[in-house]
């Protein structure tokens, strides 16, 4: 069917389907495009002259106006017997778009029209990969040195006289030579040394 004066279309925008004539201006939700430029939304129907086609192959031109805002919708909120009232607003984001012209062929874009050098360039093959050097092993670390038991320094020579038949070798060895580093407690070293004497006559 071909455009003619009388001729309008049926477009869709963003979800929604609008009744549209030549030179005509209506706003509609916010369209990414920018301020001044046209584009071809998809076409539903197109009618006139009392006949109509239903999924036209006919392209209609629309021109992005400008961006605004819609009118201030009043939003009240109010609770009985508390005195609570909330007002706030709230303004749609709009775009006012004029349509130029309806009539045209759609632009149908096909594998043959695309020129030989917009085609792919087939993508590089990666480069094998170097394995990374393993981690040298860790050299092995050195035993902690034996130290006293804990709260050695608190205990008394009684303490240590029951406490000490049940240390092991290394820690009487420490807790010897802390003691005669230290408090050189006669009773606590013959405790300490007997105990010693014992545990190797065992092993």
């Amino acid at each position: 069917m071909a455009a003619t004066k009388d001729s309008y279309a049926i477009i869709s925008l963003g979800g929604k389907q609008y009744r549209v004539r030549e030179g005509e201006r209506l706003l509609v939700d916010r369209l990414k495009t920018d301020e001044g430029k046209t584009f071809n939304p998809d076409v539903l129907f197109l009618g006139g002259d009392g006949d109509g086609t239903l999924s036209p192959q006919t392209q209609v031109t629309v021109k992005v106006v400008g961006h605004v805002l819609g009118d201030k919708i009043r939003i009240g909120k109010r609770r009985p017997k508390s005195g609570y009232r909330k007002q706030t607003g709230f303004r749609a984001s709009l775009s006012q778009i004029e349509i130029q012209s309806i009539g045209g062929t759609a632009k149908r874009t096909t594998a043959a029209a695309t020129p030989a050098a917009e085609k792919e360039t087939p993508a590089p093959k990666p480069k094998a990969e170097t394995p990374a050097p393993r981690p040298a092993a860790a050299a092995p670390t050195a035993p902690a040195p034996a130290s006293p038991p804990r709260g050695y320094e608190d205990f008394t020579v009684a303490d240590i006289s029951e406490k000490s038949k049940r240390w092991k070798v290394e820690q009487l060895e420490a807790a010897l030579k802390f003691e005669k580093k230290n408090a050189n407690r006669k009773g606590a070293i013959a405790a300490m040394e007997s105990a010693l004497a014992a545990k190797q006559e065992k092993n």
